[in-house]
Formats: C-alpha cells, sequence, structure tokens
C-alpha cells in the first residue's frame, strides 16, 4: 500500500505565477491525477471579470451615483430608520470636521499673532473650543454612523436572502434543472453577503466624499492653487489601492476551485462516511500529501500577489512624495511670495493630509462597492429569469378527490443539459444529449382508490410519469387530465396539495423526528396523534420508540445530541411522512428499497390498505413480484407505454415484456446455484 501511494504522490510542484493578473502558471500535479486537469469551472463570477478590469478611474467615478441608489434603494426595504441615522450622522461628520478645520486655522491664527504668549491664548480659547465641540460631534456622529450601519447591514442580506429563497422555492423544477438557471443560482446566491457588504462599502464612500469636500472646500478657501496639488498628490495612492484589489479579485476568480479543491480533501479527511475505507485502505497519508501539495501552490500565488502589493505600492509611494514635495514647494513659494500667512499654511497641510486621506479611501471603496455590485447584479437577473420561469398562480380548481388521472399521447422531453452535467433522471439521453424524449405518446389511467404500478427498466419513463402527475413538469405534448380538466389549466397550489412523495432518495431532513413526519403537511397545525397514527401505519412507532428522546431526537449525527438512524428506518419514516400528508394521490417511488424481506411485505400490505381507503397510490418498483396485488399494470420500455393490465394479464401475454422481465428475475432465485461451503484446513 505504501509503494501505490508512492507511485500516486504528485510528482512536482508547480513553479507559481509569472503574470501579473494572477492567471496561472503550471498547477501541481495534484490537480491532473484526483480531478483530471486545472480547476475551471464558469460558476458566474467570471462573466464580471472583463467587465471589471476594463474600469478606469474616471469609469467608476461615473458609476457610483448608480451604485449608490441602488444600495439605498436595498437599505430604504430592510431599514429605513437606520438608513436614515447613518445618511445623518456621515453629513454631521463632515461638516465638523470642515468646522474643525476652519477652527483650527483661527487657533493657529491666534498663536502665531503679536502679543504676549497669555495674551494670544486666550484668544485662542474660543477657537479651540470650537475645534473641541467640532471633535465631539464628528466623533459622535462616526459612533451613530457605525452602530447605524451594524444594524442595517444583518438586515439587508436577510432581506436580500429571503428574495433570493421566495423566488427560488417559486420556480418550476424544469428551472432547477436547468444547467444556465443554475449556474446562475449560483452566482446569485453570493449577492446577499455582497449587498451586506455594500452597505458598509457606501459607507465608506459618502463619509468619504462628505470629508474630501470638506477639506477641498477649505483649501479651495484658502487658495485654489491647492485643490489640485490635493488631486495629484492623491492619484498615485488610488491608482495602487485599484491595482491591487483587481489582482487579488483575479486571483480569486482563478483560483477559488483550487481552493475549494483543498478544502475538499480536508473535510474529506474528518467526515464520518469515508473514515472507514481511510483507514482500512490508508489513504490518509495520501490525501495529506496532496493537501500539502496544493495548499503549497495556493501560498505560492499568495508570496507572488504580496510581491506584486509591494511594487506596486512602493512605486506609489514614490509617486506621492513627489507631488507630496510638489505641495510642500507650492506652499513654501506661496509664504515666500507673502500670498498666504504662515497660520493659513498650517491649516493647509492639515487640510491635504486629510483630504488626500478621505479621497484615497474614497477610490478603494468606490472599487470595492463596484466588485461587490457584479453580485448584487446577479441576484437582480435572477429576480427576473425567476419570474418568468416562476409557478403560475392561480387556476381552476383541483378536484378533492378526484376520480381518474388520464394521460393522453403525453410526450415529455428533458432539456439537454442537467444542473450538475449529470444525466436526467430517466438515464435517456447520456452523453447524446436529449436524443430521444424521455415519454413519447403515452395514453394511460390512473382510478382513484387503486394501486397503479409502473414498472420497466431504468429509463423506461416511470419517474418521469409519477413527476408528470405530481406538476412537477408539463408535458411537451398531449395532455393530463384530472376527472377531464387539463391540469396545465388547474391551480398548482392545490394540485401539489393532491400529492404525497416518497422517493427512494426522499430527502432526510436535520431536523427532530417529530418534524420529519409533519413536514409532510407544514400548512396545518402540528397534531401529535395524527402523528403517533402515521408512524403506526408505517412501522415508524418502533423507530421512535428506539430513540433515546423519542420523538424529539435529532437525526442529524452533525450536531450535538444528534443520533443517526439506519436506511430502512429513514425509509419507515417517509411512508409515516406521506400517511401524515393524507394526500389524495400517494407517489411511491421504490419504498422499500432499504428494507429487509419481512418490512417489505409490511410495507406493501400498508400500500394496500392504504388504496382500500380511497388513496390512490401509483407505486413504481423494480422487484416485479411486489406487484402482483396491484389494481392496474402499466409497462414502460423506452418512454412508451407497451403493455396494461393485472399481474395475471401481462402474465398470460405471449412473449410479452412484463412476462420476460418477470422470468429473468425469479430465475435469478429459482436457477441460481449454491455456492459450496468453503472448507477450512
Amino acid at each position: 500500500m505504501k509503494l501505490k501511494q508512492r507511485n500516486l504522490k504528485r510528482g512536482g510542484r508547480s513553479t507559481g505565477v509569472a503574470a501579473d493578473d494572477g492567471a496561472p502558471g503550471s498547477r501541481s500535479e495534484s490537480e491532473q491525477l484526483l480531478f483530471g486537469g486545472p480547476l475551471l469551472y464558469d460558476n458566474g463570477w467570471t462573466q464580471h471579470e472583463r467587465a471589471y478590469f476594463e474600469m478606469s478611474l474616471w469609469a467608476m467615478a461615473m458609476r457610483l451615483p448608480g451604485l449608490v441608489r441602488s444600495t439605498v434603494h436595498l437599505a430604504r426595504r430592510a431599514d429605513r430608520r437606520s438608513l436614515t441615522v447613518v445618511g445623518v450622522s456621515e453629513l454631521a461628520r463632515g461638516v465638523g470636521q470642515a468646522v474643525g478645520l476652519v477652527a483650527v486655522n483661527s487657533v493657529l491664527t491666534a498663536v502665531l499673532a503679536s502679543g504676549t504668549i497669555g495674551q494670544r491664548l486666550l484668544a485662542a480659547v474660543p477657537a479651540m473650543v470650537v475645534v473641541t465641540l467640532a471633535g465631539v460631534v464628528s466623533a459622535l456622529a462616526t459612533s451613530a454612523s457605525t452602530s447605524g450601519t451594524g444594524r442595517l447591514e444583518p438586515k439587508v442580506e436577510r432581506v436580500a436572502t429571503e428574495q433570493y429563497l421566495e423566488r427560488v422555492v417559486r420556480v418550476e423544477l424544469a428551472a432547477i434543472e436547468d444547467a444556465g438557471f443554475h449556474r446562475l443560482l449560483d452566482s446569485a446566491q453570493y449577492g446577499a453577503a455582497s449587498a451586506r457588504r455594500m452597505i458598509s462599502y457606501c459607507t465608506g464612500v459618502i463619509g468619504s466624499l462628505v470629508s474630501f469636500a470638506a477639506a477641498a472646500g477649505v483649501l479651495t478657501v484658502l487658495h485654489p492653487v491647492l485643490l489640485p496639488l490635493l488631486v495629484l498628490m492623491t492619484v498615485p495612492r488610488s491608482w495602487a489601492a485599484l491595482r491591487n484589489s483587481r489582482s487579488r479579485h483575479a486571483s480569486y476568480l482563478r483560483w477559488v476551485q483550487h481552493s475549494r479543491a483543498g478544502r475538499l480533501l480536508s473535510q474529506t479527511l474528518m467526515r464520518t462516511g469515508p473514515a472507514p475505507e481511510i483507514r482500512v485502505h490508508g489513504v490518509g497519508p495520501f490525501l495529506v500529501d496532496h493537501f500539502r501539495s496544493m495548499s503549497q501552490d495556493s501560498e505560492a500565488e499568495q508570496s507572488r500577489l504580496a510581491d506584486s502589493a509591494a511594487r506596486v505600492r512602493l512605486i506609489a509611494s514614490a509617486l506621492t512624495g513627489a507631488a507630496m514635495a510638489l505641495t510642500y514647494l507650492a506652499l513654501i513659494g506661496l509664504l515666500a511670495a507673502g500670498v498666504m500667512d504662515l497660520s493659513v499654511a498650517g491649516t493647509a497641510v492639515l487640510a491635504t493630509r486629510t483630504g488626500g486621506q478621505s479621497l484615497s479611501t474614497l477610490v478603494l471603496q468606490v472599487n470595492n462597492l463596484y466588485e461587490e455590485a457584479c453580485y448584487v447584479q446577479d441576484l437582480e437577473r435572477l429576480y427576473r429569469e425567476a419570474a418568468e420561469r416562476a409557478i403560475p398562480d392561480g387556476g381552476l380548481p383541483v378536484p378533492e378527490r378526484p376520480a381518474l388521472i388520464r394521460f393522453e399521447n403525453v410526450t415529455f422531453r428533458y432539456p439537454a443539459d442537467g444542473a450538475d452535467g449529470s444525466e436526467d433522471p430517466e438515464g435517456s439521453r447520456g452523453s447524446r444529449g436529449a436524443e430521444r424524449p424521455a415519454l413519447r405518446n403515452v395514453s394511460l389511467d390512473i382510478p382513484a382508490g387503486r394501486i397503479v404500478a409502473l414498472v420497466g427498466v431504468n429509463g423506461s419513463g416511470k419517474t418521469t410519469v409519477a413527476k408528470l402527475v405530481a406538476g412537477l413538469y408539463q408535458p411537451d405534448a398531449g395532455s393530463i387530465l384530472w376527472d377531464g380538466v387539463d391540469a396545465g389549466a388547474l391551480d398548482r397550489a392545490q394540485l401539489f396539495s393532491r400529492i404525497a412523495m416518497v422517493g427512494q432518495d426522499f430527502h432526510r431532513w436535520p431536523f427532530t423526528c417529530r418534524m420529519n413526519i409533519a413536514i409532510g403537511r407544514t400548512d396545518r397545525p402540528l397534531d401529535q396523534k395524527a402523528l403517533e397514527e402515521a408512524a403506526a401505519h408505517a412501522g415508524a412507532d418502533k423507530v421512535v420508540a428506539e430513540l433515546p428522546k423519542g420523538w424529539d431526537t435529532l437525526l442529524s449525527k452533525g450536531y450535538k445530541g444528534g443520533h443517526q438512524i439506519s436506511g430502512g428506518q429513514w425509509q419507515r419514516l417517509g411512508i409515516a411522512r406521506a400517511r401524515y400528508r393524507d394526500a389524495a394521490v400517494l407517489v411511491v417511488d421504490e419504498p422499500t428499497s432499504a428494507l429487509d424481506a419481512r418490512a417489505e411485505l409490511e410495507v406493501f400490505e400498508q400500500i394496500r390498505r392504504l388504496a382500500d381507503g380511497g388513496q390512490t397510490v401509483v407505486l413504481i418498483t423494480h422487484r416485479l413480484a411486489s406487484v402482483r396485488h396491484a389494481d392496474v399494470i402499466h409497462v414502460l420500455e423506452k418512454g412508451e407505454l407497451r403493455e396494461s393490465g393485472t399481474f395475471e394479464d401481462l402474465l398470460n401475454i405471449p412473449g410479452g415484456v412484463f412476462l420476460g422481465l418477470y422470468e429473468m428475475q425469479r430465475a435469478q432465485f429459482r436457477d441460481a446455484p449454491v455456492p459450496e461451503q468453503r472448507r477450512t484446513a
């Protein structure tokens, strides 16, 4: 095993990155070995890269009003009062700063005037009081602004996240499974956090603008020539901040998947699922070695960024020093020419430093604001596209207990690309794209109060029929009729309320045992008696009795006090959830896949009792012996309906599809040889 690990270890490290834009050079062999090559993925961020890196300082300044306006609009919806506090506080801080600079000039004028020291200090006292009061006002305003921003940020993120989630849960299932829309979901989910950060950046922009305006106004009053010198002194620092920010962002975009893969390796070593194989197969040292390799590549990229930032800052410092020297030479010239008093020159120095710092901060905050706005724009684009692909509201009423659901010449085709690049649920396209429909001209009946079984091999269309019955998809052609009314005209919310589903991969909620069943019907108050009846019906009452805290046991091992149960126990909870929902139509997809033979017989007996009580059951299963007591069996093959009838009817069709599948499964038990007992010495 150790020899094998050595052979699989990385062959060498990358040489780092030479390009200043953060593009990868030769990545480590860990990426090639473990992930098949450099980790590049269109996750939505990259579409902003070109626009972001082509933005000049002037272009960003032109975009500033729009960015501030959109941020203020979002903040107003979240908390209008806190927004007002922040705006007033930033304005008060700027006014206090301006008044303070003017008062400082008065202090310097008084101190540098003629007379005794006592007389000059006494003359400066009123101005010093003003300076103190201005400082107090600025401090209080800063504190109020910080408090208001702190209240606004989480509320803005909550509002943005709520709007994101509300739209996601309302779109059609086909949209969630569409690759392009799902990439938009991936990118837009960062919009809420970006909206939160935009509050802080926008506050910084407004504060910097007010501070710069105050300093610029004072300088203009003192002498107009000082204002251009202030801008000149600030440009190099602004250029450095923008360039370094872009370099960091470019590196993040290109290395985000690499970093995510490194975290995946470390998290895999800590997960409970792969833990047994990691230990038995000795995979731990192998993964640690590749984690080290990939981390070292990330460290090399960070070192490159640090060196690049240091060079840029050094150049900016040299240019700023030159501009500052030019500013001071101008002040000296004005003093020498008698145009400016010494007190005014001192105030000009303070105003220049304050204004320069404010302008540098302004450029950096605008840069950050624009960067975050790209993701917020994704969020807004999601809002628009989600509205276009939303499940329609309203429609005709749906019968409480439909007498008949009928498919008439239904054809359905999955999109060419899945959300994650995988095959569609029926496996009908593979690498060829959607070359053949998942269903083609299917006509079948699902009568009320009956067990209707859908059987066939993988890719036959069984699950697609079930999802069409549930209203999750709409047919491309043909009609699905509920008591003669086209399902497309029905109220989809009402239609969903008539359906209960138990899938083979039904979701295992990380909640308590009680909520894992009660979540089947969240539109009504929790009914403990109904919960207990549903659990007893599904045999889940025994599962509840064995849990350490009974109904209140948390069924998630990842949390303190959480408990882990077996797949079969989960299956019983899933059936109890469907029973608690008490819907007119129950769709059951492979309900006994995780159960033993005895439990399987019990489940099918329970399903028969559901039908006896008037509930319509659509049963999907590979085990043909389990559909013996179904009222109607529909046999699907390659998306087409081949046969329909009772169990006995289908077995009497010579050369029939069902008969062939049934004989094939029966032969596994009838003709399979019994392995000989192995003898030991």
